[in-house]
């Protein structure tokens, strides 16, 4: 059947890793590299072993409705979860790479539980100072990373409305900070807020 050559694939990285004798394996992944504005956001997730989450995939594949529902299925059978942030001031101080290492390093150390090893989404962990490994895709190949880059994203989507109530002007709720034709009109409007990252904005002066 399908669903089990699905579900099969998902946790083969994590397979890969209990046949070297990792016991808990945590996902993580982050959500809003790319935005000119608000913080950058990191999850790491610990889910039950073979556990699958119907339908659960890589956030960016997956609508709003979805996301959401997933969201909530997520954090009740996860055996841990956590959920971290760096702000656009240190997004500026650190750039977006060691601010996202930040972001991820201050979710593992909320979980609780200390995982044996984290797979981190992308091809580089160099800044993370738990024991990892990098899997290129990972939100969508690994049911850990897949509900991590969910957990991000919807808590990263989340804060951009509210930042949306606190600065309606720039349309927040539209494009979650990305660089939008609305987002660039916006800001040649009304300049930048506290909030927006002084250095994803040169290229505007």
């Amino acid at each position: 059947m399908k669903k089990t050559d699905d579900a099969r694939d998902m946790w083969a990285i994590e397979k890969g890793l209990y046949d070297k004798g990792y016991q808990t394996v945590c996902g993580v992944d982050e959500a809003g590299r790319g935005p000119l504005a608000g913080s950058v956001y990191a999850a790491a997730v610990i889910l039950p072993r073979g556990l699958v989450i119907d339908g659960l995939d890589d956030s960016k594949k997956l609508t709003p409705k979805k996301r959401d529902a997933l969201y909530g299925e997520i954090i009740e059978k996860a055996r841990a979860w956590a959920v971290a942030s760096a702000s656009a001031e240190e997004i500026d101080e650190l750039n977006i790479l060691n601010a996202t290492y930040l972001a991820m390093n201050r979710a593992i150390s909320q979980l609780g539980i200390s995982p044996d090893i984290c797979i981190i989404d992308g091809n580089r962990d160099s800044g993370i100072e738990h024991e990892s490994v990098t899997a290129v895709g990972g939100d969508g190949r690994s049911e850990n990373v897949a509900a991590a880059s969910v957990i991000a994203k919807v808590t990263r989507d989340r804060y951009m409305e509210e930042l949306a109530k606190r600065y309606p002007q720039y349309g927040f709720d539209k494009h979650k900070g990305y660089g939008t034709a609305l987002h660039y009109e916006k800001l040649r409007q009304y300049g930048p807020s506290p909030v927006h990252r002084k250095t994803f904005l040169k290229k505007m002066h």
